[in-house]
């Protein structure tokens, strides 16, 4: 990883309700948070982007506030993040010989008594490069691109369990990946919409790989566990074991299904319903007090209110968050770790702020949970301390930490790469 301290960050988060900026510096301790700045989105459904004028307006609100407070003012390029029912994850492997700086691979002899004056070439940048590349030598959906090629292990020579080969001796490269791609045409979307508010884009990166960075730990990484972004319009998954990401999924549901429940169960608009949602909202009956009584709108008349029990309001919540939790222990359950992750399941995102959500949780998929929220940043960390905050925030440290370009994933995160695979793909079809 290149140094890069003294470098400015800005992660552009576009949520199905909101849409946040960061901007974030590189210092040697770490990342400091300079200026945040959020706006209500419109134009983006579960996670996907419909109307890219009305999302590109949100992303220029919360920019200018974000500016403002950070005392910028000629933010060019921004990371930003992608999700969606479109995203699909899938574990490869890829073969290749080792070349090191001679340029050729070594063909040797094994059963020459010359064995132990061989001196097997070195492994380089250039072999690990070759090596991924061909782990992504396989079928995807034609009308997708891939995002990420993340490497879970390398086996050199049969010898497993090697996380960085590199400056290693062998003649043989074997790499077990994970893989993420995305529809070309939202990843389309969202350049041109970030374009339209004259910024580039440095890099796209799944949301949950996004929300990874900030909430998990190594430790948690490494015993194994589940990260679940609940956000306004998806449910982000992300398994890790033995430090690598193994499985990823998108649901199609998120707290607006929650939100939609309260304003038809109650006879409110669903402004008033989310607003009641986050300031009311509990997720399990049983963890409200009976005699706790909450003001909601009157339906004929807003200027009037009623009372309503919260243990009521409870009762509105829980069945569709726990219908979102039992899909989610599905979806671990069909990926084969779910005996693999110790750590439990750590909970992100806006949704999970609600009281009570990781005890649902934990009932419901009967394994431990925990609200996770953002850390190891400085600087404004106090105010970004929230779940809400999880991808953006997230977005900065996993650019701030992700590894030379070069190394596993060439020219893949820049925005001339997405056209011109764009074009190319285009090509194809006609």
């Amino acid at each position: 990883m290149t140094d890069k301290t003294g470098e400015i960050l800005v992660s552009v988060d576009i949520g199905t309700s909101k849409t946040c900026v960061l901007i974030g510096e590189v210092t040697e301790e770490g990342l400091d948070i300079l200026g945040c700045g959020t706006a209500p989105t419109k134009g983006v459904q579960k996670g996907v982007i419909t109307n890219k004028d009305s999302a590109a307006q949100a992303v220029s609100r919360a920019l200018e506030v974000a500016e403002a407070m950070a005392g910028f003012d000629s933010i060019s390029n921004v990371i930003v993040n992608i999700t969606g029912n479109h995203i699909q994850g899938i574990n490869s492997s890829g073969v290749a010989p080792v070349y090191g700086d001679e340029g050729v691979a070594r063909k040797t002899n094994w059963n020459t008594s010359e064995v132990a004056s061989i001196k097997t070439p070195e492994i380089n940048r250039d072999d690990v490069t070759r090596v991924l590349e061909s782990a992504k030598a396989r079928k995807i959906q034609p009308d997708h691109e891939f995002l990420h090629v993340l490497p879970q292990e390398y086996i050199l020579d049969d010898q497993p369990g090697i996380r960085s080969p590199i400056g290693m001796n062998g003649v043989r490269l074997e790499a077990k990946v994970h893989i993420i791609t995305g529809a070309i045409s939202s990843a389309n979307n969202i350049i041109e919409c970030i374009n339209r508010c004259h910024l580039n884009v440095d890099d796209l990166v799944y949301s949950a790989l996004a929300s990874s960075a900030a909430v998990l730990s190594d430790d948690e990484k490494e015993i194994g566990c589940a990260l679940v972004d609940i956000g306004s319009g998806t449910t982000d998954i992300a398994i890790w074991h033995k430090g690598a990401l193994v499985h990823t999924h998108v649901l199609g549901v998120g707290g607006n299904h929650l939100t939609s429940d309260i304003a038809k169960g109650l006879q409110i608009s669903i402004e008033e319903a989310e607003t009641l949602k986050i300031n009311d909202g509990c997720a399990m009956t049983s963890a409200v007090g009976a005699d706790e009584i909450i003001q909601v709108p009157s339906p004929g008349d807003r200027r009037e209110t009623r009372k309503i029990s919260r243990q009521g309001f409870a009762e509105i919540i829980e069945p569709r968050l726990e219908e979102i939790f039992l899909m989610v222990n599905r979806e671990i359950e069909k990926s084969g770790y779910k005996d693999k992750i110790p750590a439990g399941i750590i909970l992100t995102g806006g949704t999970s702020i609600m009281d009570a959500a990781p005890e649902l949780g934990a009932q419901t998929m009967n394994m431990p949970v925990h609200r996770g929220i953002p850390c190891n940043v400085g600087g404004m960390s106090d105010c970004i301390a929230d779940p809400r905050y999880a991808t953006a925030v997230g977005l900065l440290l996993y650019e701030m930490n992700r590894p030379d370009v070069s190394s596993y994933n060439p020219q893949e995160t820049q925005k001339s790469s997405w056209i011109g695979r764009i074009v190319t793909w285009l090509k194809q079809i006609i």
